[in-house]
């Protein structure tokens, strides 16, 4: 854990001096709240010189939007909102027949990155979670459509980073990429840090839908024939209420978290994404088009 802090220390610090106008993408999750934490290190006791991103579906957790809200008051940073609703109301984005709107997050990102030039994006991606994000470097280069080329990618012999970008382009930038899910969560206990309360074990209205349990809202679910359940669940990863399963777990401890994140085969993304699932290159067709 030393280690991967002292790396993740490091790349903050890298793209601060490289870049002009930095952005961290903060959902509210676990693993861009422990970026938050580690950037909040990496500067102490001055100010995190980097304003927050969220792309916000409309569809999100009421008690991830809360934390968000807290956060960000807690510690005096700057939040930059895109959010979905505002496209789909425009008619500039049209809802899917899924109901869900992770997949169309991608315009409102990267028009706000143009919108407010922003240089470098950070986010919380690691390798261990889908093929596709195991393909990326540390520094991952993006053109001027916010495209992601992996021909493009860059060597990064000796912890090296090339931010080198030509006017239009920008640079997404993974901190945690050689992360594990049971090193976030190892982390989280040894800082203490607080997450929203729907990551540890609690009792929800569910229903099944395609072998995951998802929340009713106003996104589309239930349908006729899924009924809803109260049942005992927590979330390993936390999206668009559409598409982000819960799992059935009575870990309402970091301990018991890691206990059982530690006896899992399956990766939190695998297990409850939803849209992770639309296709077998689902998530590196959405990368290529700008998304994270």
């Amino acid at each position: 854990l030393d280690a991967l802090e002292s790396e993740a220390v490091h790349i903050f610090r890298e793209v601060a001096g490289e870049f002009e106008n930095p952005v961290i993408l903060f959902s509210g999750g676990k693993d861009s709240i422990v970026m938050l934490h580690l950037a909040l290190k990496a500067f102490r006791p001055a100010p995190v010189p980097f304003a927050l991103l969220h792309v916000d579906t409309g569809h999100n957790f009421p008690e991830v939007l809360d934390y968000r809200d807290r956060t960000v008051e807690q510690h005096g940073l700057r939040l930059h909102v895109a959010s979905v609703q505002d496209y789909i109301d425009r008619g500039v984005l049209k809802e899917r027949p899924d109901g869900t709107r992770n997949p169309l997050q991608t315009l409102p990102l990267t028009e706000k990155i143009q919108s407010e030039k922003f240089d470098a994006v950070f986010g919380g991606g690691r390798r261990d979670e889908e093929k596709a994000r195991a393909k990326e470097r540390v520094f991952s280069l993006r053109d001027e459509f916010s495209q992601w080329d992996p021909r493009r990618q860059r060597p990064e012999l000796w912890n090296l980073y090339n931010g080198r970008h030509a006017p239009g382009e920008h640079v997404r930038v993974f901190p945690l990429s050689n992360w594990t899910e049971l090193d976030v969560w190892q982390y989280i206990a040894r800082e203490g840090i607080e997450l929203p309360e729907i990551y540890y074990a609690h009792e929800r209205e569910v229903f099944q839908r395609n072998g995951m349990w998802l929340t009713a809202g106003e996104w589309g679910g239930p349908k006729d024939g899924e009924s809803v359940e109260k049942r005992l669940v927590r979330y390993r990863t936390v999206g668009d209420m559409s598409c982000t399963g819960a799992v059935d777990s009575d870990a309402d401890t970091v301990e018991k978290v890691i206990a059982e994140i530690a006896a899992s085969r399956l990766t939190e993304r695998g297990a409850t994404r939803a849209d992770d699932k639309l296709s077998e290159a689902a998530m590196e067709d959405r990368k290529r088009e700008g998304y994270f």
